[in-house]
């Protein structure tokens, strides 16, 4: 007999429709692993409870007295790369607990009521949404009249080969809380989703930036980039935005960004291209 669970994990929910009660915990586990990339033992499932205790990885699903469709939370993050390991994080990067900023929810809903978004050029149906952080991925900037002189500097505001269709500043952040940092500014695209429901959502829309923690809100459509820092030594060395373009019109073929691990953004293009 199949047993849905939806598991919320990443301020995201995946719907877990192919196991039976005669499937273990550790089935499950192995399965959201497919989903979101984090390996079974780095797992935390709260809510799936044997006699008020957590249940092990071999107690089966049917044991737990689960209604369809109940709701539990998963804790964990994905397995860090050799890269990630071998260098030290940037400071001003974090690794925080999706279980910290269940509270924030109600503040993205404000942020969507407060925040004005002055549309540039009309959204068009069908299309992708590729957001661009600014603050070393393309230069630097802070408020709207300094990301306005900036692009239009840039020649990104008037490029004839492409119209953007809006641009955000440090006001449409959220501050969320955090244990080993306390208070700190992140990016939620859910308030971009709220004002454009119609055209964008988590299943098509990719965010660049440089540093992880402005992911916390939405980490499965964030793709963490090298800093584009130095730009007067590095201008001619760095070419990771021109193999990203080689990325973006492979996934732009896919219906649901969702299937995605963008960490592996690398192998992914290598194999597509390779076949």
């Amino acid at each position: 007999m199949s047993l849905p669970i939806i598991v919320k994990w990443g301020g995201q929910e995946y719907s877990v429709t192919t196991l039976s009660e005669d499937d273990t915990v550790l089935d499950l586990k192995q399965f959201l692993k497919t989903l979101t990339g984090v390996l079974p033992e780095r797992q935390k499932l709260l809510g799936l409870k044997v006699k008020g205790k957590p249940a092990e990885n071999d107690v089966k699903l049917g044991a737990l007295k689960l209604k369809p469709n109940t709701k539990i939370m998963m804790m964990g993050t994905r397995e860090e790369s050799l890269e990630d390991v071998l260098c030290p994080p940037p400071d001003n990067d974090d690794v925080i607990n999706d279980f910290d900023i269940e509270d924030e929810v109600v503040e993205v809903e404000n942020r969507v009521k407060e925040y004005k978004v002055e549309v540039l050029n009309p959204p068009r149906e069908g299309k992708k949404l590729l957001v661009l952080d600014v603050d070393y991925t393309l230069f630097a900037a802070t408020n709207m009249k300094w990301i306005e002189a900036k692009m239009k500097e840039l020649g990104v505001s008037t490029n004839a080969n492409y119209k953007i269709t809006f641009m955000l500043d440090s006001a449409a952040m959220i501050t969320v809380h955090t244990p080993r940092r306390g208070l700190i500014d992140v990016k939620p695209l859910g308030v971009i989703w709220g004002k454009f429901s119609e055209f964008y959502s988590k299943k098509n829309t990719i965010m660049f930036d440089d540093i992880g923690r402005n992911f916390l809100m939405n980490p499965q459509n964030g793709l963490k980039i090298r800093p584009f820092m130095k730009a007067h030594l590095n201008r001619d060395k760095d070419k990771e935005l021109v193999k990203l373009t080689q990325y973006l019109k492979e996934i732009a073929k896919l219906d649901d960004f969702l299937e995605l691990n963008h960490k592996y953004w690398e192998r992914y293009l290598s194999k597509k291209q390779g076949q």
